[in-house]
């Protein structure tokens, strides 16, 4: 039995509606830390391998331990064990650079600046996720100007340079690393940037073009300027109980901001502009729009080729009659 043009094209169009929007799976939706292990997340960056996965760790008196959370689910699918390094004292801070490594900022001094030097660990993001123990190459830190305390680290995605943001009520400073870090000797950091918040984290671009910087109570946006940041504005940082960490979202369309505390949540906000400058968001600006379940990148394009097969099918038919 033939079924009329109209039936068809219905049918279709119903069916598309009927696909799921793009899901928590892709990490632009907020969500909630399970794992009771992890009570003071303090650091917190989007994997580069893994879509819909972060990178987390404990603040202090946990060990050398990074837990890959599943934001789908805000289940631990992966704890890694690092080893080749002493003992963390204060891990503050996480970042993904180029080339797919991980760098985990053991910088917090909450003896207010004593420790002559603080540590960076770098490694590689394993490729399956599971428990697994990864040796990490250790970096000796100082500051030019002296021993501070800092809670904010980030690598440019681009040259994998390392900064540091030290954390002073009034306002701390942008410190740049050594174009490369040194296994052997130090690696003196020094301010080429004022950052006007008392600042808890921070976090770059996918593209290295925007920076955001957060603390307990706000956030401020720069352009990253090649490294002098120019303020742009007040971020849209959500109200929590302890703010600890803030990064991009894989795509660069959302911000992703975390607190300690046991089962903390991880809260998404828009990043200004509506483009964080990643080539998903870029490439498909909707992205955040289905996270907020408001359709959907995936509905769009599935009308989109429905669309299309429709005027085909009333194509034919044209010429079916004409004939």
């Amino acid at each position: 039995m033939r079924r009329p043009f109209a039936l068809i094209a219905a049918t279709l169009v119903v069916g598309a509606l009927a696909l799921p929007a793009a899901s928590a799976s892709e990490g632009n939706d907020g969500f909630t830390i399970k794992d009771a292990r992890i009570t003071e997340s303090s650091g917190l960056a989007a994997s580069r391998l893994h879509p819909g996965v972060y990178w987390t760790h404990n603040d202090s008196d946990d060990g050398p331990y990074l837990y890959a959370v599943d934001s789908a689910t805000g289940e631990t699918v992966a704890r890694l064990t690092l080893t080749g390094i002493g003992t963390p004292r204060d891990v503050e801070a996480i970042s993904i650079g180029p080339g797919g490594k991980i760098y985990v900022g053991d910088i917090g001094d909450n003896l207010g600046g004593t420790w002559p030097y603080v540590w960076i660990y770098e490694l590689p993001e394993p490729k399956q996720l599971e428990d697994a123990t990864v040796r990490a190459t250790q970096y000796v830190v100082k500051y030019s100007d002296g021993p501070r305390d800092a809670e904010s680290m980030i690598v440019h995605p681009k040259t994998g340079r390392v900064y540091l943001i030290d954390k002073k009520e009034e306002g701390g400073h942008l410190y740049e690393g050594p174009a490369e870090l040194s296994a052997s000797g130090s690696n003196v950091f020094r301010p080429v940037a004022p950052i006007e918040l008392w600042a808890t984290d921070a976090a770059l671009s996918p593209d290295g073009r925007q920076l955001a910087v957060r603390g307990y109570f706000g956030g401020i946006h720069y352009s990253w300027n090649d490294g002098e940041p120019k303020r742009e504005g007040r971020l849209s940082v959500p109200l929590q109980g302890q703010g600890e960490s803030v990064t991009y979202s894989a795509d660069g369309s959302r911000l992703m901001y975390g607190s300690e505390g046991t089962e903390s949540p991880v809260e998404a906000r828009d990043v200004p502009g509506g483009d964080g400058g990643g080539e998903g968001a870029r490439a498909g600006a909707g992205k955040s729009t289905a996270a907020n379940g408001e359709g959907g990148t995936v509905k769009v394009g599935a009308l989109v080729a429905v669309g299309a097969f429709v005027a085909l099918l009333f194509g034919v038919r044209r010429l079916r009659r004409g004939r």
